[in-house]
């Protein structure tokens, strides 16, 4: 928006076809894009020459789902000159927390979910709120700007999910607990790794 880029806004009943879909990326000379995995999968299986019907698009977003290895590296293949961006997030934190460049190296179990962007802080912290070292599994913790106040009506809901940060000596400064598993890769990076409760994404939606 900063830049003066028009918005194409695709109705849903387009979104669900992929034909009408692609022909709408495809006409309007769309060069950004932002979609969970489902639906780039669809657009994937769709047709062989995406690189020559979608030559203009230049970066694709996806968040709102675990990214399969699989789909990165069709993409890869079918979309070689396509910037590929992987966000993890969630309603409670403006969306995103954080992002990772899909680069051209293979991933053997997952793709990571990256780094924390501006203005946002991630812990992954232990069952007595305590950081765990690189590779252990910790659940995932966020704060900073983008953090909500809470649930509506629901305070103890709300109680139980933001929580005291234990790392800031900010009055009232507050963590996200997630429920999300995740890791410390090597090179600084986050793995996510499942959820601690039987709560699912189908299509981008939670489901308890």
């Amino acid at each position: 928006l900063l830049q003066g880029v028009q918005t194409v806004i695709i109705p849903d009943e387009l979104v669900k076809d992929p034909e009408q879909l692609l022909a709408v990326l495809e006409t309007q000379a769309v060069t950004r894009i932002v979609l969970v995995p489902s639906l780039l999968r669809v657009l994937l299986d769709a047709h062989s020459d995406l690189a020559l019907r979608l030559s203009r698009l230049r970066f694709c977003v996806c968040s709102g789902e675990a990214l399969p290895v699989d789909n990165a590296r069709r993409f890869r293949e079918q979309l070689p000159h396509c910037v590929r961006l992987n966000l993890y997030g969630s309603s409670e934190v403006a969306a995103d927390a954080t992002y990772y460049q899909v680069k051209e190296q293979q991933f053997a179990a997952s793709v990571p979910i990256g780094r924390p962007i501006a203005n946002t802080a991630i812990y992954l912290l232990d069952r007595h709120m305590q950081p765990v070292s690189i590779g252990m599994p910790g659940e995932l913790h966020i704060g900073g700007d983008g953090l909500a106040r809470g649930y509506f009506n629901r305070p103890e809901l709300t109680e139980a999910r933001f929580v005291s940060n234990p790392f800031s000596s900010e009055p009232g400064d507050r963590l996200y607990k997630t429920g999300d598993m995740a890791r410390y890769l090597l090179d600084g990076t986050i793995e996510y790794l499942g959820r601690l409760d039987h709560q699912v994404k189908l299509r981008g939606y939670r489901i308890e």
